[in-house]
């Protein structure tokens, strides 16, 4: 009897950790597709993956945090999926690379696809101008499933608290680095700088050689002709002597 008991808590045990790691672990999330600077642009990859056993992801809808507007927002084609994006008008216009902006993007919606049970799908986004004041975005997610049921994904993280029950997609933001864009056009400007200088340098090497050569040539030239000379003398004089 101790022993079924024994067992049975075990078993409990065993089953509520499964329970709260698959919650944990089959959450929406965001991953950058490279860097997520401050103030820079980034591929974002909203990963959803399919917990149910009986049912199937049928829309995901992602929306953006208003208080930290983002004015390009371009969604990747998914096969199978459809893509709606939503904008709303700021109340105060930002300017972006020197043009007045109105609206930014507030919502995008995916229909038309199916996650199935064990399988995840990711929705890349191109998104920017990133926010430099910030240390994070959170962006809220609604996923429905194709026998009604709706899990909102919005509960914001706080940090030295237990994860949510249902956490909200959280992109952290790193510092602004150095430009990508200057630091790749200054290097191939050097790499040109450097091989236009070593093939001066090759050119100059070989023009000394080739210089160097006609010199020689030249030399070998006039000793020719001279001793030609003295052959043709001696000659004469042999002649003259025999006569």
């Amino acid at each position: 009897m101790k022993t079924s008991r024994v067992s049975f808590a075990a078993a409990l045990a065993a089953g509520s950790v499964l329970l709260l790691s698959g919650t944990a672990f089959a959450h929406v999330s965001v991953q950058p597709v490279g860097e997520a600077a401050k103030g820079g642009y980034a591929t974002l990859n909203f990963k959803v993956p399919n917990e149910r056993d009986n049912a199937a992801t049928t829309q995901l809808e992602v929306n953006f945090p208003v208080d930290q507007p983002l004015t390009s927002v371009m969604p990747q084609d998914i096969p199978g999926w459809t893509s709606t994006v939503e904008k709303t008008k700021l109340d105060k216009p930002l300017t972006v690379h020197g043009k007045q902006v109105n609206e930014v993007v507030t919502k995008v919606t995916w229909t038309g696809g199916k996650i199935e049970t064990g399988k995840f799908q990711q929705f890349p986004v191109s998104v920017g101008k990133l926010p430099d004041n910030a240390d994070q975005m959170v962006f809220k997610a609604i996923q429905t499933y194709d026998n009604g049921e709706v899990v909102r994904w919005i509960e914001e993280p706080k940090e030295g608290a237990a994860e949510p029950q249902t956490p909200a997609p959280v992109l952290k933001l790193t510092a602004a680095g150095a430009d990508h864009h200057d630091t790749a056009a200054k290097k191939p400007a050097a790499d040109e700088a450097k091989n236009s200088d070593a093939a001066h340098k090759d050119g100059h090497d070989t023009a000394a050689a080739k210089s160097g050569s006609d010199t020689t040539a030249r030399a070998l030239g006039v000793a020719g002709i001279v001793i030609g000379l003295g052959g043709v003398a001696f000659g004469v004089a042999s002649r003259r002597r025999t006569s």
